[in-house]
This record gives C-alpha cells, sequence and structure tokens, in this order.
C-alpha cells in the first residue's frame, strides 16, 4: 500500500523514520511518498520536500516567510493527488499539517495523525477540524488521549516514540568511541542543545556557549544539526572549552553530566537519558507577546507538563541570561540533593509515558486503516 507521510521538523523525521520501518514490517508492500529529512528518506521514502525548507517557528517568521509557505501548499495538494495515497499520515507540525488534513478529507483520502499538535496548550477550538478531518489519532502523552475523548475523536495513546529510539542508542553508546571520533577532552562533558530551527539557534546559542567560561573545568559540547545553516553556528563567539558536533545529540546526551536546552522536544529526550537540563527559551519579542496571551499551560517544557510540576529550571524572555544559566548550571553540576531530585522525577516521568514499542503499535494502527481503505 502507498503511504504518504509529511514531517516538518528534526523530530519528526527520527519519529516518522522509525515508523516507516515498522510499517515496512507490518505492510511488506509499502511504499512511501514523503516530506521530511534524511532519516525518512534512509527508510526509503521518496523526498518531495526537506525539512531544512519547512522549519519555520514564531508568529513573525510564518509572515516573513508566507509565500514560501503558500507554494508549499500548492505543491504539496498537487502531488497528494497525483500520487493517490491510501493513506495519509501527518506528523506533528500543526501549521501545515492540520490543513493537509482538511484538504484530504475533501478528496476522500483517510488520514491519521501521528505525534499530536499540542492544541491542548492553545487553540482547543482546533480539536473540532480534527475531529472532522481526521480519521484517527494515535498519541504519545498520556493526558492527551483523556483531552481528545472528551471531543468525541477517535484517539488511541500508543505510548512515546523516543522510548524506542533511546533503546538503539542505549544499546550502542560507547563513551571512548564518541569522544576519540569527536577529539574531545577527557573532561565531564555539558551539552549545549540550541534547537534545530535557524531562529533557535541564532537567538540561544550565544548567551548558552558563553556559560561555557564559567566552568572551565568542563567541556561543552554544541548538538549542531546538519538542517541548519553552518553559518548559523560559525558566528558565535564560544570559549575555548566549547565544541559543536553535528548529528550527534543523543550519542552525546548519552555521555553528558548535564545540559542547556532549548525548551521543545528535546528537553524531554533530554530527560530520557537522565541528564538534568536547565530549559533556555527566547522568542521574538511580538511572538512572544502573542504567545503569552493564547498560550493555556503553566509551563513550557514538557519535562514540567507531564509531571505537572516544575522538575527542572525553566528560564524565559528576560530570565534568559548569561548568569541566571550559569547559576542553576552550578547546581546542576555540583549539589548532589538537586541532582538527585531531578534524576528521581525523570524515574516518575519514564513510567508515565509507558514502555517501548510506540513505533509498532502506531504502524500496526495506520497499517490497517490503510488497509480497511484499499479494500483489503
Amino acid at each position: 500500500m502507498d503511504y504518504y507521510i509529511i514531517a516538518g521538523e528534526a523530530s519528526g523525521d527520527l519519529h516518522a523514520a522509525n515508523l516507516m520501518k515498522q510499517l515496512k514490517r507490518e505492510d511488506p508492500s509499502a511504499r512511501f511518498r514523503v516530506w521530511g529529512g534524511d532519516l525518512m528518506e534512509a527508510q526509503g521514502g521518496v523526498l518531495v520536500k526537506h525539512i531544512r525548507e519547512l522549519a519555520y517557528m514564531g508568529f513573525y517568521e510564518v509572515l516573513a516567510n508566507l509565500p514560501g509557505i503558500i507554494q508549499n501548499f500548492r505543491l504539496c495538494k498537487k502531488d497528494i493527488l497525483e500520487w493517490k495515497p491510501d493513506v495519509l499520515v501527518l506528523v506533528d507540525y500543526p501549521g501545515f499539517n492540520l490543513r493537509m488534513a482538511a484538504f484530504a478529507r475533501k478528496h476522500g483520502i483517510r488520514t491519521v495523525y501521528y505525534i499530536s499538535p499540542q492544541i491542548w496548550a492553545w487553540k482547543q477550538s482546533r480539536v473540532k477540524k480534527i475531529r472532522r478531518d481526521v480519521d484517527k489519532m494515535l498519541v504519545i502523552l498520556p493526558f492527551e488521549k483523556d483531552f481528545y475523548s472528551r471531543f468525541g475523536v477517535d484517539v488511541s495513546f500508543v505510548g512515546h516514540p523516543l522510548l524506542d529510539a533511546l533503546e538503539e542508542v542505549e544499546r550502542r553508546n560507547d563513551s571512548h568511541h564518541f569522544r576519540t571520533r569527536h577529539q574531545l577532552p577527557a573532561s565531564p562533558l555539558v551539552a549545549i542543545l540550541p534547537g534545530s530551527r535557524k531562529q533557535e539557534v541564532t537567538r540561544l546559542l550565544g548567551e548558552m556557549a558563553a556559560v561555557a567560561g564559567d566552568f572551565p573545568g568542563h567541556h561543552f559540547v554544541v548538538a549542531g544539526m546538519s538542517s541548519v545553516p553552518r553559518s548559523a553556528y560559525d558566528g558565535v563567539d564560544a570559549p575555548e572549552n566549547v565544541s559543536v558536533v553535528f548529528d550527534q545529540t543523543y550519542a552525546l546526551l548519552a555521555n553528558a553530566e548535564a545540559a542547556m536546552v532549548a525548551s521543545g522536544t528535546a528537553t524531554l529526550e533530554t530527560a530520557l537519558f537522565q541528564v538534568p537540563l536547565v530549559v533556555c527559551y527566547k522568542a521574538n519579542r511580538v511572538s512572544f507577546w502573542i504567545a503569552r496571551r493564547l498560550v493555556k499551560v503553566k509551563y513550557i517544557s514538557l519535562v514540567n507538563l507531564i509531571m505537572d510540576r516544575p522538575l527542572v529550571k525553566e528560564l524565559i524572555q528576560s530570565a534568559f541570561h548569561k548568569k541566571g544559566v550559569s547559576d542553576e548550571l552550578a547546581l546542576l553540576l555540583g549539589d548532589s540533593s538537586r541532582r538527585n531530585h531531578i534524576l528521581s522525577g525523570y524515574e516518575e516521568l519514564r513510567m508515565r509515558l509507558g514502555g517501548p514499542g510506540a513505533s509498532h503499535r502506531a504502524a500496526r494502527a495506520i497499517a490497517g486503516l490503510a488497509g480497511g481503505a484499499s479494500g483489503e
């Protein structure tokens, strides 16, 4: 059967690639046409558009790139109609994917949404469109199932796909090999995760990297992304104990003692690697002003949202500055009670997310829907 999959960010590329791997086991005849990244392409997807051309963040940035976004909509609609997939699989990326769900419904194409947009945080009215346009919702956070069920959406909680991805990394991890390969010293490592979009990296990395000067006994490693232009990393004036390693985020986290992390999926990834972290976030002023009036959640990090308490420190907007980050990092590295409190919370977090197998459970549901659509 034919699967059209749309992911617009690095995390979506990872989880969609793992989903494709499982879909091939469920459906040996599976063919894929995708919007995504290198990982999805490596799983056999015919790549229509790469995520480096799709990742925009913030209200201002979306407006500034509106002509290109409109062109992407037109291309995607035309391509879907020409390929006529058995099922359309949408992976997060709500600004684009919710519109494509509405388009697919009008043309009789069955649609699965895997990894819910965070409409429980803001724009809850979108749930009515999801109920109308999406045939099956596959959610990865435990509280999302109750949210969608209240509105009559056909929803299943499949567990978090990060648990599958991390199992593979834990089996492969070799600290000596990682350090040798990237010419890193024997000093304790601190990870810097400044985001997966150019705008995030440009806005956050300089301040995050500057903190390294306060910790000469540690080596700081920036988790670079090849989907972000190299100039975003090269332009940062960083202390000598800072390196950049590209496309090795999980290997880096497997060897880190602490981390500074931009808000987003990366906070959850870091927590599941049992790395104490401080959350860093600063948006365009206009975007932040709008978001502050629309967002209905108490926290910005997935760790704190799932735990429903401030387990990790969040430094947002004016609170995000070198001294604030440095002070919290000093606690994470030197205060055993602070570290133990966070690590204990991480164990509870993992239990709430369920066990491994999310990608397999999602693939089974999607293959079943596709089979029904094709009349098998």
